[in-house]
């Protein structure tokens, strides 16, 4: 939650980290004890506290709290100008990060694993509910990047992406085929989908998605154009 404290506290701490900009901007040391600009939104960092930052509102100084697992550097943001701490430079400023946690949720705001080593849907947390979302078709989420993976990666996490995927890739393939002219990378139509295709990398299946105005091309195992694809068979 927001929170306002002193205003001369807080401008003199804006005094100091933005005095060169402010100089730059044509501002007076007079004129700095107040926002830089009189219109609009703009954020600047804390001297001390990661989970803190100033906001200014249409002139309007206050002093804002990240909410529990969220720090502020200014760059990207998951929730009010707040992004996830392991996004986060602090360099030499305080990170706060003791976890307030709720059922399903470490802190109350976060990207999670659903608890299972090799899961296609992963937990996404806002002020401490947890929301279960989907990965990508033929994707799994790694908890050690915090984002959806190719299941090959995670397989020393004893991940099969053939059990995700619905496909294992041949030990051995016809050296004269179609699959065989994508080596080391063959190739595979995906029976029944006409959009996506398999490509095999160091043994494990990948899904490779067309666009949305592509398919697969059965005769060169490549994406193409939809409407001159279905134009030639006529």
């Amino acid at each position: 939650m927001a929170t306002t404290t002193n205003v001369f506290w807080a401008l003199s701490a804006v005094i100091l980290l933005k005095a060169t900009a402010i100089q730059s901007q044509g501002y007076s040391a007079e004129q700095s004890s107040q926002c830089p600009e009189q219109h609009g939104e703009q954020t600047y960092p804390h001297p001390d506290y990661c989970d803190q930052f100033y906001l200014c509102t249409n002139g309007t100084l206050t002093l804002e709290q990240c909410g529990n697992g969220l720090l502020y550097d200014g760059k990207g943001a998951a929730y009010h100008h707040c992004n996830y701490h392991w996004a986060v430079d602090c360099g030499n400023r305080k990170a706060e990060l003791v976890p307030i946690s709720s059922p399903g949720c470490e802190y109350q705001f976060g990207l999670f694993s659903d608890g299972s080593a090799c899961s296609t849907d992963y937990v996404k947390c806002e002020h401490g509910s947890p929301y279960k979302l989907p990965c990508e078709p033929g994707l799994a989420y790694d908890d050690r990047i915090k984002k959806c993976n190719w299941p090959d990666e995670l397989v020393d996490l004893g991940c099969s992406p053939a059990d995700i995927i619905g496909f294992s890739c041949p030990d051995k393939i016809d050296p004269h085929s179609i699959s065989a002219k994508f080596e080391p990378y063959p190739r595979f139509a995906l029976p029944g989908d006409s959009h996506r295709l398999i490509t095999c990398v160091h043994g494990h299946p990948r899904l490779i998605s067309c666009g949305e105005d592509s398919v697969v091309d059965e005769s060169s195992l490549t994406c193409v154009e939809k409407e001159s694809h279905y134009r030639k068979r006529k």
